[in-house]
């Protein structure tokens, strides 16, 4: 069988360009009698529209009157149909606002989740990639949260062949936007096979980004901090993130364990430490996104031996908070750890003020 097209979990912005000018009446006629092939319950057709939608957004547009023929063949007891159908719509609805709305009000629904039960692993796969295209619009995001998706897209993130988990995840993290459905989330068990999916895959993908980006959200309940927390390299492989994922990875990893450290710091101080999470949170404070060097800043001071209380914070410089870190390291020489530290990130800082100082005399 054949994989379906990509998407992403950023798939939620129209493109309906207008059709080019003298359009041929032949190729309207063409796409009528196509539609009307799949309102027949031709197979091959459903395949022709796959076909045609697959990179043509004017196809997609004027393909459209194909969704509710597509979506009842859908419900079709032959695999063979379904799958079609289930391809078919999953083009259609790429990167076109309209016609995922579209999909979700002609009942597509109800069979997709159908798919995410199979025990064919392909139609699984397709049925979660069609979901998790219908999920990166804000129209059809709160219909597929009420519908039931939730616990059989966690199903699937446990179960599912490789690609169907990171359509899962992504899919997981579009509807979690939503806060009321945080909790539903939980309630399905997600967090052994998130950091399972986490461990096994590049710090710097795509799917390290929603799996910390999702993490970051959960981790304001306890009971999500409790299943992290329990499961073996779970914080390591967040710290992991912190030191090597992207960008928007690192801002996601360093903003889950700063929401742990802030919800009880005597309880999860500690363990972040000794996941060696400093020299991460270090070159962040200099290389990070804003919100990432924010971030790393207040987790830094959080990570200082003596609490605090925020409005009274006193104005320490970074070589105090960092000696006062390395002092609750074990071993020797803790105050040339803390001057290794500072050193590190001074000269990181240098280089990075040095580049910006060349580039700016080169436009001078």
């Amino acid at each position: 069988m054949e994989s379906p097209e990509a998407c992403s979990s950023g798939d939620a912005s129209p493109v309906s360009p207008a059709a080019p000018a003298g359009e041929r009446p032949s190729e309207a006629a063409a796409l009528r009698a196509l539609v009307d092939r799949v309102r027949a319950g031709e197979v091959d057709a459903a395949r022709e529209v796959r076909r045609l939608t697959r990179a043509s957004a004017r196809h997609r547009r004027k393909l459209a009157a194909a969704v509710d023929p597509l979506v009842a063949m859908l419900r079709s007891a032959a695999p063979e149909a379904g799958e079609a159908a289930l391809l078919a719509l999953l083009n259609l609805a790429v990167r076109d606002e309209r016609n995922k709305t579209k999909i979700v009000d002609a009942g597509a629904l109800e069979p997709l989740l159908g798919y995410l039960r199979s025990s064919d692993p392909n139609l699984q796969e397709y049925a979660t990639a069609a979901l998790l295209t219908l999920s990166a619009s804000s129209t059809t995001k709160p219909v597929i949260s009420a519908s039931g998706a939730i616990p059989l897209l966690v199903e699937v993130l446990k179960g599912g062949n490789p690609q169907a988990k990171n359509d899962a995840v992504m899919a997981l993290y579009n509807l979690s936007t939503i806060a009321d459905n945080l909790q539903a989330i939980l309630s399905a068990q997600p967090i052994p096979p998130l950091i399972e999916l986490l461990k096994g895959g590049k710090r710097s993908s795509k799917t390290a980004d929603k799996c910390c980006a999702l993490l970051e959200s959960l981790l304001a309940f306890d009971q999500c901090r409790v299943a992290l927390t329990s499961e073996e390299g779970a914080v390591l492989a967040v710290v992991e993130v912190l030191e090597e994922g992207s960008l928007q990875g690192r801002e996601h990893a360093v903003g889950a364990l700063l929401t742990m450290c802030e919800s009880d710091r005597s309880r999860y101080r500690d363990l972040i430490l000794n996941e060696g999470a400093i020299p991460g949170l270090l070159e962040l404070t200099v290389h990070g996104t804003p919100k990432s060097r924010m971030k790393a800043h207040v987790l830094l001071d959080l990570l200082r031996n003596s609490p605090y209380s925020r409005p009274k914070l006193p104005a320490d410089t970074l070589e105090n908070i960092v000696t006062n870190i390395a002092s609750q390291i074990d071993g020797e020489d803790r105050g040339g750890k803390a001057k290794k530290m500072l050193a590190e990130m001074v000269k990181v800082s240098m280089e990075q003020s040095l580049r910006h100082l060349q580039r700016r005399a080169s436009f001078a």
